[in-house]
């Protein structure tokens, strides 16, 4: 997936306002709820991601969730928990966590903006970031789900790194 870049953007007190130029210039379909939230989907290789940025002012800080477009069979939520705690032990940053009243999987941050806004790179960088979380890991979920593989199994699959192309 290839995200069009803004070169043009300034910092804005509010990181949505950079953010919808992002989206604009992307032709992804968003909804904005006033200067608090907004949401968008973006396909990628295995599924369609969908990322919701919520801004609190007060305590200068950009709520990020980028989730998957499948949820948890209630019977497998202990064992999509496993799988959650081993991935996290492998994050620099961001978390996964499933949603208990909605058993969906969402990758989550968090960015303290401070009172000087934050720079528009540091957004798409973000958008960048939670997409590849998300397709990183999509197989250990569908392993895992699906594929009747236990949660270390699931994870050490997604773990390797692959070179070149069969």
């Amino acid at each position: 997936m290839t995200i069009e870049y803004s070169n043009d953007l300034e910092v804005s007190e509010n990181p949505l306002d950079a953010l919808e130029t992002i989206v604009s210039t992307n032709e992804w379909p968003f909804e904005r709820n006033g200067d608090t939230e907004m949401a968008f989907a973006i396909g990628g290789s295995f599924s369609q991601y969908h990322l919701w940025f919520g801004w609190q002012e007060q305590a200068a800080s950009l709520h990020l969730r980028c989730g998957y477009d499948f949820t948890v069979p209630e019977r497998q939520f202990r064992e999509i928990c496993e799988v959650l705690a081993r991935i996290n032990e492998n994050m620099g940053f961001g978390f996964f966590d499933v949603s208990t009243t909605e058993s969906v999987i969402n990758f989550r941050y968090t960015v303290m903006t401070g009172s000087q806004g934050i720079d528009p790179a540091v957004l798409e960088h973000l958008v960048e970031t939670a997409l590849g979380a998300c397709e990183k890991f999509y197989p250990a979920f569908m392993l895992a789900l699906w594929g009747g593989k236990t949660p270390t199994d699931a994870v050490e699959a997604a773990m390797l790194e692959t070179v070149g192309e069969a």
